[in-house]
C-alpha cells in the first residue's frame, strides 16, 4: 500500500499531469490531445516540497493532492 510522505493539498487543474520531479517537487505539464499541434510541453512547478527520492519506490501525487510513495513491483 502507499505511504504519505508529505502533506502539499495540491488542487488539481483538468489538461494538466501532475508528477514529482527530480528535485522532489511537484511539477505540471499540459497533456497532450489528439488532433492538436505538437510542440515541447511547458513544465511548470506547482509545489516547492523537496522529497528525498528512496530507489525502489513510486512516487506520486494521490487523490487529497499530496505525496505519496508505493513500493515498485519488479521481477515477477
Amino acid at each position: 500500500m502507499a505511504k504519505k510522505v508529505a502533506k502539499v493539498g495540491v488542487k488539481r487543474e483538468k489538461g494538466y499531469l501532475y508528477y514529482i520531479d527530480k528535485q522532489g517537487d511537484i511539477s505540471r505539464a499540459k497533456m497532450a490531445r489528439g488532433g492538436k499541434k505538437k510542440g515541447k510541453a511547458k513544465k511548470e512547478k506547482v509545489a516547492k516540497v523537496g522529497v528525498k527520492k528512496e530507489s525502489g519506490y513510486l512516487y506520486f501525487l494521490d487523490k487529497a493532492g499530496d505525496v505519496s510513495m508505493a513500493k515498485m513491483a519488479r521481477g515477477r
